[in-house]
């Protein structure tokens, strides 16, 4: 049997802004190959200033790629208005802060609506936004059509926020840091949410965060972005048991319920207009400064050898020729 093509597939994305007052370019994004299949929720995952949201973006053609391709349904992404305005029917944006997403003027009704205003909806657009607040929690709907958002809370909000991409009714959501400006007591129903839109819709989900322990209750997998690039990928609990990079070790043991003592990188994340040769990871490793690259026999590589861009599908895979020579790991593509 062959293998169906993912719902979205990214293959050599490359995203770089010009550099300021005559500086290098910026490389957001620098070589990324990423699949998610219909139903499936992938997380996102690494510290600010990564590119995780540039890639996120990109994903929607808002950010249009320098290079490589976007494609979804198995076809390519092109840019022209009347391209663009039927993609976003189908791959609908969640941002952070939902006080930012909402017009403050606008009553939930209009903000639910707006989608189906803007792509001239031809069936009954008050059933649609009813049914639509349903499902994101909010019920009985009509309860909440003629709020605003300042007499909501920050998790009514984010279900409006919700709503207002279900309205579509799109086959995927990206959902950039989702939780990140709620209480902890209110994350947990947004996360359970997108679970059931899933179980319930079969709708796929790409969640951008950097909280690890987030990408362990909602993703099916996770890959691990470090400096524009990808570092590691596979199935969640493969990944998070079992991290093979020494950056996901790193995000890992930060965690509360981490068994060993929290790793201290060293330095600040490079700037993405002068990425480190060799392993673009190597100036901050803990394996290579504590001397393990270097009895493994690979400390010359990390520093001159690019470990290659990792494949997009949904095998295992780790960028680091350390985890290669301990552990037999998977290699990425070339």
């Amino acid at each position: 049997m062959t293998t169906p093509p993912p719902l979205l597939g990214v293959r050599g994305l490359h995203v770089t802004f010009p550099g300021r007052h005559g500086t290098a370019p910026a490389r957001a994004v620098d070589g990324v190959e990423l699949d998610i299949r219909a139903g499936e929720i992938v997380a996102l995952v690494g510290e600010s200033g990564c590119g995780k949201t540039t890639l996120a973006r990109s994903l929607l053609g808002l950010v249009p790629p320098t290079a490589g391709r976007v494609s979804f349904a198995d076809k390519p992404l092109t840019y022209s208005t009347k391209a663009l305005k039927a993609h976003r029917r189908r791959v609908q944006l969640v941002l952070q802060d939902p006080s930012g997403s909402l017009n403050p003027r606008h009553t939930v009704y209009d903000a639910v609506a707006e989608g189906l205003r803007i792509h001239r909806y031809a069936g009954d657009e008050r059933t649609a936004v009813a049914q639509a607040l349903s499902r994101a929690g909010l019920r009985p709907p009509e309860r909440f059509f003629l709020r605003y958002p300042h007499e909501l809370s920050g998790g009514q909000r984010q279900r409006v926020v919700i709503a207002g991409a279900l309205v579509l009714e799109p086959e995927l959501i990206v959902a950039d840091e989702p939780v990140a400006s709620l209480d902890a007591s209110v994350r947990g129903e947004i996360l359970a949410l997108l679970l059931r839109l899933r179980d319930e819709l079969g709708l796929s989900a790409l969640v951008v965060t950097h909280d690890l322990g987030l990408a362990w209750n909602i993703a099916d997998r996770v890959a691990v972005m470090y400096l524009g690039r990808i570092v590691e990928t596979g199935d969640v609990e493969q990944v998070l048991t079992a991290p093979q990079h020494p950056y996901t070790q790193a995000l890992l043991s930060v965690l509360p319920e981490a068994p060993s003592d929290p790793v201290v990188l060293t330095g600040e994340l490079p700037d993405p207009s002068r990425i480190p040769s060799g392993c673009r990871f190597h100036t901050r490793c803990q394996i290579l400064a504590n001397g393990e690259a270097e009895r493994a026999g690979v400390a010359q590589a990390c520093r001159t050898e690019s470990p290659g861009v990792l494949g997009g599908g949904a095998e295992a895979r780790v960028a680091c020729h350390w985890a290669r020579a301990g552990t037999g790991a998977v290699p990425g593509a070339p």
